[in-house]
């Protein structure tokens, strides 16, 4: 007879914001391990996602809340929640999410606010309560074994890394030119909201704290300054390069929907794959502005200087002026140098006098779905870390995360300052950390 006492209980699942993250990666995802997880609970404003969510799902009507602050207001619904919402709502609805008892997987940024970060990770160690940041990278093969080569000593001690994120000219139009978090006024500065990623990955992969950060870049092409002849806030015929122009959104989303699926980042823009339903998005919605003519404020290109513990140096650049999408990193040590793309899926080790030795991570994993595999793997963390108590060294609790928040927020600080060099110790020092 099946010992019911060893039996695992399943991990129930409320869900604050359903977007592309929210619903079509992390609520999807919880469906690839159902003796372990289960979504009870929804909040989203937008009644078609809604709509669309609670069919799905088969969710009653009396746990589907128009707002986060709504389903905040009942009793705790789930063993936890995944906070999804744009980033100025994170702070509000994490700090309630932990008062009532839930743990959290948090969407990045944490806050926008250093010391919000800071009183959401002292919360969540006062309550007991247990807060995952998505930073997927660190769950992909990819990067799981760059790390395992870096602390494996092979290439000796890491002094130098050179890294680099092509943003790529869509991605950038879509999210950072017409999209969600496209101004930081309302949302939060470039390279905290797209680079804090980056940030925990290379103070990760090299295990040393920051000491110091300097930073230079800027809004220089996506502005009024390059719109074309007869170009109007919405993309239009009127402008002289309709029918040439690489962000034309009735071109680019229209290819998109001739696949018949809707995935992202059209999924953003439409629930379902319907022409009418497009040409009125890009009627009415963000989506269909001209790149040239928005309100639009954060950069489109961005170099970051970091000085780690003990003489180490990090460079990385963020551009939004690449063909196609995908990070790329030299991580040189005092044995050799590490060269690889998580684009092409490739890593290069090359130890000093000796014959480079190449690793195809296609043969290490065949599961790429959503940031190269990490949506998944870090999904699976979590069952590990809610449930089971199993705290992996490479899990984003909160506490690891903030330093990743400090940096990229020093960044911005030393960028708007002129490149002037922030000293890491006095930033935190100033936010009582």
């Amino acid at each position: 007879m099946e010992n019911k006492a060893n039996e695992k209980k399943k991990i129930t699942v409320a869900i604050a914001g359903l977007g592309s993250r929210g619903f079509h990666a992390y609520a999807t995802l919880c469906l690839n391990f159902p003796d372990d997880i289960e979504v009870v609970a929804a909040a989203e404003p937008d009644p078609e996602h809604m709509r669309l969510f609670r069919e799905k799902y088969d969710l009653p009507d009396d746990r589907c809340y128009e707002t986060a602050e709504e389903m905040l207001k009942e009793d705790r619904l789930a063993d936890a929640m995944f906070i999804c919402t744009l980033d100025r709502m994170h702070f509000r609805q994490a700090v309630a999410a932990l008062e009532k008892g839930y743990d959290l997987l948090l969407e990045k940024p944490i806050s926008t606010n250093p010391e919000e970060c800071k009183i959401i990770a002292e919360k969540a160690n006062q309550l007991g309560r247990k807060v995952l940041v998505c930073h997927v990278l660190r769950y992909t093969v990819f990067y799981q074994t760059l790390k395992k080569i870096i602390d494996s000593g092979e290439i000796g001690d890491v002094m130098s890394i050179q890294a680099m994120e092509r943003v790529c000219y869509w991605h950038q139009a879509h999210s950072f030119v017409r999209g969600n978090w496209r101004n930081s006024d309302t949302t939060s500065s470039m390279i905290l909201q797209k680079c804090c990623h980056d940030m925990d990955i290379y103070l990760w992969l090299a295990g040393k704290r920051c000491e110091a950060v300097s930073s230079f870049g800027s809004l220089s092409y996506f502005c009024p300054a390059y719109a074309p002849a007869g170009a109007t806030e919405r993309c239009s015929e009127s402008c002289s390069e309709y029918e040439t122009c690489v962000y034309n959104p009735h071109k680019y989303y229209g290819n998109l929907l001739k696949g018949g699926k809707v995935y992202w980042p059209l999924d953003v823009v439409i629930t379902e794959p319907s022409e009418e339903k497009l040409r009125e998005a890009l009627k009415t919605g963000p989506y269909g502005k001209c790149v040239f003519l928005n309100d639009n404020n954060v950069v489109d290109h961005q170099v970051v200087n970091l000085l780690l513990e003990g003489g180490a140096t990090v460079n990385f650049t963020m551009a939004a002026f690449t063909a196609t999408p995908g990070r790329t990193m030299n991580i040189m040590g005092t044995k050799g140098n590490i060269e690889a793309s998580m684009d092409d899926n490739s890593i290069d080790v090359c130890l000093f006098g000796k014959e480079k030795r190449h690793i195809d991570v296609t043969q290490l994993t065949d599961d790429f779905f959503g940031h190269g595999g990490g949506d998944g793997r870090m999904i699976s963390s979590l069952v590990r870390y809610f449930r089971d108590g199993v705290l992996d060294a490479s899990v984003t609790t909160v506490d690891r995360s903030v330093e990743s928040h400090y940096v990229a927020m020093a960044a911005e600080e030393s960028r708007l300052r002129g490149g002037e060099t922030v000293r890491m110790d006095e930033y935190v020092q100033k936010i009582g950390g």
